[in-house]
């Protein structure tokens, strides 16, 4: 039989009725898979680690990349060498963006995913694992807060993205 849980002085701490201000402290970061990991069949794999993490999908899109999208997402690069290889291979074939939500997604995110250079990304990362050259990388991750909610407006409409309950064990009671 479910009990309510008890805050400090008996205070009954109802979940049910509270989901939507433990939502309010999620975080959310964007995740794409870049061309070489949709063209590799690596999407499956990836959405699984974060899955299997604990963070929630809270939209996916299948896409092809423009020009003027990739060079907002990447402004910040602009002034580098390989700025222009970049965005030809970003627009060269499909990519897979996502949003995760969960906390501390942005950080955990980042080391799951592994260093930008696949020679120093770690195995058990996503790079780690899959990655073959530092210009072939398999996923983007956002790298701050800020910054994922930037890209996420970027890539998403607020329409696209779904708020809803993860199934857990209380859920039973609604059965």
């Amino acid at each position: 039989m479910w009990a309510p849980l008890r805050a400090e002085g008996g205070r009954s701490l109802d979940l049910h009725r509270h989901k939507s201000s433990l939502s309010d402290v999620r975080e959310r970061t964007l995740i794409a898979v870049k061309p070489d990991g949709v063209q590799r069949r690596l999407i499956g794999q990836i959405i699984q680690r974060f899955e299997q993490r604990g963070f929630k999908l809270v939209g996916l899109k299948m896409l092809q990349a423009t020009q003027d999208v990739l060079s907002e997402h990447y402004c910040h690069l602009r002034t580098k060498p390989f700025y222009g290889n970049l965005l030809h291979y970003m627009t060269s074939g499909p990519l897979v963006v996502m949003v995760w939500e969960g906390h501390n997604v942005v950080q955990t995110s980042r080391t799951m995913v592994g260093n930008t250079n696949p020679a120093e990304a770690l195995a058990g990362t996503v790079r780690g694992d899959f990655s073959i050259h530092v210009s072939r990388n398999v996923v983007h991750a956002s790298d701050s807060v800020e910054g994922a909610q930037k890209e996420i407006q970027l890539w998403f409409q607020t329409k696209d993205l779904l708020d809803w309950d993860l199934w857990d064990q209380t859920s039973t009671d609604d059965v």
